[in-house]
C-alpha cells in the first residue's frame, strides 16, 4: 500500500492533478477522476490500475468531445482522431460507446445532415456524395439510406445557377464546355449535364432579351 501525500493542480491544465505517493510524484489524473482522493488515503496497486484506467478514459472522452465541437463527426473520424492521439483499442472502443450511448455519434443523422449541408451549400451528385460519405467511414447502408432521395436533376441546376453568373459573355461553345466541366466535376453524368447547361443557356438568353 501506497499513502497519497500531495494532490497538485498541474501549472498547463488546471483541470487535471498530479499524484504523489509517499513524497514522490507517482501520475497525472483528470481532476473529475481523482475528487474521490484526499491526502493521507492508501492505495494498493488494484486501485492504482483502476484510478488510470478511468483516467485514461476520461482523457479520451474529454478529446472526441473537443473534436465534435467543431462539427458533427462519424464514428471513423472519431476513432481516427483518438487513434492519432495514442488512444488504446479497447479505451477508444468504450468512448465510441459511451458517445453512441449519449447520442453524440449517429452515423445515419450524421450521413442526412451531410447530404442536407451539402445539397444546400455546395450541390453535388449521388455518387459523389456517396463517394465522401465512404471516405468519412459510413456504412453502405447509412450512405443508401441518406442518398436515395437525392433529385440529381434539382441539385445540377442549383450548382449551375451559382457558376453561370461567371459565365456571361461566352458564346455558346464555351458556355456549354465551360459549364459541363464544371457540373462534371461535382460528379454529375451527361444525361443530367446536358439538358442542365441547355436550360441555363435558354434562361439566359430569355434575361437577355427582357433587357
Amino acid at each position: 500500500m501506497k499513502k497519497i501525500t500531495a494532490i497538485e493542480v498541474q501549472k498547463n491544465n488546471p483541470n487535471r492533478v498530479n499524484i504523489h505517493l509517499d513524497e514522490e510524484f507517482a501520475f497525472g489524473l483528470d481532476r473529475f477522476v481523482a475528487a474521490w482522493l484526499s491526502i493521507g488515503q492508501a492505495l494498493d496497486e488494484e486501485k492504482i490500475a483502476k484510478l488510470q484506467a478511468e483516467d485514461a478514459s476520461e482523457k479520451a472522452y474529454q478529446q472526441a468531445m473537443l473534436f465534435l465541437s467543431y462539427r458533427a463527426r462519424s464514428e471513423s473520424e472519431i476513432r481516427k482522431n483518438l487513434e492519432k492521439h495514442e488512444i488504446p483499442q479497447t479505451v477508444i472502443e468504450e468512448t465510441v460507446e459511451r458517445l453512441r450511448q449519449a447520442r453524440l455519434v449517429d452515423d445515419g443523422q450524421f450521413a442526412q445532415a451531410w447530404v442536407a449541408n451539402r445539397s444546400e451549400f455546395r450541390p453535388r451528385s449521388r455518387r459523389a456524395l456517396a463517394v465522401e460519405l465512404k471516405q468519412k467511414g459510413l456504412a453502405e447502408a447509412d450512405i443508401t439510406s441518406a442518398t436515395e432521395a437525392v433529385d440529381e436533376e434539382s441539385l445540377a441546376y442549383a450548382a449551375a445557377q451559382k457558376r453561370v453568373r461567371r459565365l456571361d459573355g461566352l458564346e455558346w461553345p464555351e458556355f456549354r464546355k465551360k459549364l459541363s466541366e464544371f457540373l462534371a466535376r461535382r460528379g454529375f453524368g451527361y444525361e443530367i449535364i446536358a439538358p442542365t447547361v441547355k436550360r441555363l443557356w435558354a434562361e439566359r438568353d430569355d434575361q437577355h432579351d427582357k433587357l
